[in-house]
């Protein structure tokens, strides 16, 4: 005999469960009626409301990225991060919040990180315990599970914004001052070559996005990633994204790979993603070989730590100290960091100048935001 249960809501996540249990036993997909007749063999009698919220749950469930459905929606998010214990936490742009503990164990969250590994093409599980990635509507993917995650299995998704940022969005959410929005303006219109750096999730992205949709529409930019996640707002952008090895170990399509194939590709704007191999030298050497007003983005801490961060990737690559300095200071124009303010808002805080003293590159300051982490520091 059924016990019944009456709940406006519908919000009690274990009828859900008990829902997308009943469909998987029977195999039946997700519609509203099959959900219907599944509450009530379950013997629960829900509102309209509650019905609607327990369909649009379970349909996230068998078909969605389940609690993670709501967030891939909102505008204003731009980072989701699951922890191994269920845990959400969501930054929209003021730093991390905890959203509670919205997966009910670890084997709900890694169903959910599997089928958006699917969703990009990839498989996750123990033979393949991480996924780097870009789903079909430009969220970045990360996933590791058991046994390189110790604690349980972890998402992280990075959310771009739907046709990206502007340099007046930029200047609107105080992430730019006027002094350093005029400089930005002046670096891309007189075609000077720059690197934005900072730290992950500080913003690096989406400010080479708003000075990208600055170049003139008659310019081509031909842009390279690891992981595609630029989409400047610009009539004529050319996108390449790396690839892995398949499971035989072929197929390989590497960023200095790509890099090199720019150069055939009638290019006015080289843009390399994330700089953090040997393809350092590739565009290095394409900038000083006539392809003016290029960029790229750069993991360090500070503008001051550039030349050491290049001089390290281009040792790794065989490319003597005093060539990678001689190849930085006449390919690069410029450095503009990027970082969280103590309120974890991203700004730009600071746009340097490259020169060369003695053979060694240095940076100059061109721009300082006062009330950056940075200068305060310095």
């Amino acid at each position: 005999m059924s016990t019944w249960i009456s709940t406006p809501t519908g919000s009690d996540p274990s009828i859900a469960d008990r829902v997308r249990g009943r469909l998987l036993e029977q195999r039946r997909d997700a519609s509203a009626a099959n959900v219907v007749r599944a509450l009530r063999a379950e013997g629960i009698v829900l509102d309209e409301d509650g019905l609607m919220h327990v369909v649009h749950r379970v349909q996230c469930e068998l078909l969605g990225a389940g609690p993670l459905e709501a967030f891939l929606q909102e505008e204003s998010v731009t980072d989701v991060l699951v922890t191994g214990d269920g845990h959400v936490w969501v930054d929209v742009g003021d730093g991390l919040e905890d959203r509670g503990r919205l997966f009910s164990d670890d084997t709900h969250v890694r169903r959910i990180a599997s089928r958006l590994a699917s969703w990009a093409g990839r498989r996750l599980d123990e033979a393949s315990p991480f996924v780097d990635a870009r789903l079909p509507n430009g969220t970045r993917l990360h996933c590791v599970v058991e046994p390189i995650a110790t604690d349980g299995t972890c998402i992280s998704l990075r959310i771009p914004r739907v046709g990206g940022m502007t340099i007046e969005d930029l200047e609107a959410t105080a992430t730019v001052d006027q002094a350093a929005s005029q400089l930005l303006r002046e670096l891309v219109d007189t075609r000077r070559s720059f690197l934005i750096t900072g730290g992950t999730g500080s913003g690096k992205t989406t400010v080479m996005g708003a000075l990208l949709a600055l170049v003139a529409r008659n310019e081509r930019i031909v842009i390279v990633e690891d992981t595609a996640e630029l989409n400047p707002n610009h009539p004529h952008v050319v996108r390449l994204q790396s690839r892995p090895a398949n499971v035989e170990g072929a197929g390989l399509v590497t960023m200095q790979d790509l890099v090199r194939q720019t150069l055939r590709m009638r290019p006015d704007r080289i843009v390399v993603g994330e700089v953090r191999g040997r393809e350092v030298i590739d565009l290095l050497t394409a900038l000083n070989t006539g392809h003016q007003g290029g960029c790229g983005t750069v993991h360090a801490n500070a503008p001051e730590d550039v030349a050491t961060r290049i001089e390290a990737l281009g040792l790794s690559a065989g490319v003597p100290r005093d060539a990678m300095h001689a190849l930085l200071a006449s390919a690069v124009d410029a450095v503009i960091h990027v970082e969280r303010d103590r309120q974890g808002a991203r700004v730009v805080s600071g746009i340097h100048a490259i020169r060369e003293v003695a053979g060694k590159c240095v940076t100059e300051p061109l721009y300082v935001r006062p009330d950056s982490i940075t200068s305060i520091a310095c």
